[in-house]
């Protein structure tokens, strides 16, 4: 199989034409039977207004609340979320590719342990899903879903993605 276009699934890095072809690809069956796009950030919605709901059942009298709380969208979502994290996992497993320890060079600089790394990331995944809230989408919503129905809305965000990414890479880069 040394030869074949397909990936291995101990390869360290598949072919991202292939890897986003698939992606792609997986835009038909939600729009056919679900009718809707793929996406992340509403999983997070979904699995918090859940755990509200366990709490505080008025919970549902909140509109945008209650719009994540039932459906077969909102619970696909949560399972492509979960399958994407477990996807990551065995993938980076298999490969050998898993990286244990490893702190980027700014945090090395900033003398940062594992607590606060554990508290700088819980800090810049809830800035960025806040964010993806906030644009009504995350990168993939935009990106893949949204790019694909040539919203140009997603045009919009993606740019902005690439630039704040750009300009915060350009701000951590080590200093040589």
């Amino acid at each position: 199989m040394k030869g074949s276009a397909m990936p291995r699934l101990t390869e360290k890095a598949w072919s991202p034409y292939l890897a986003g072809a698939a992606i792609g690809l997986l835009q038909i069956p939600a729009f056919l039977f679900l009718g809707t796009a793929l996406g992340a950030s509403s999983s997070y919605v979904t699995v918090g207004a859940t755990l509200a709901e366990v709490f505080d059942p008025g919970v549902r009298a909140l509109r945008y609340a209650a719009a994540h709380l039932s459906g077969a969208k909102n619970w696909w979502q949560v399972a492509l979320v979960a399958g994407i994290a477990l996807g990551a996992l065995l993938s980076a497993s298999l490969s050998g590719a898993r990286r244990r320890g490893i702190a980027p060079v700014w945090q090395r600089i900033a003398g940062v342990g594992p607590g606060g790394r554990f508290a700088m990331a819980f800090a810049g995944g809830f800035l960025m899903l806040l964010g993806a809230r906030i644009a009504d989408g995350c990168t993939s919503g935009h990106g893949l879903s949204g790019m694909a129905q040539l919203a140009i809305g997603s045009f919009i965000a993606v740019g902005a993605m690439f630039a704040g990414g750009i300009a915060t890479a350009m701000l951590f880069r080590p200093v040589r």
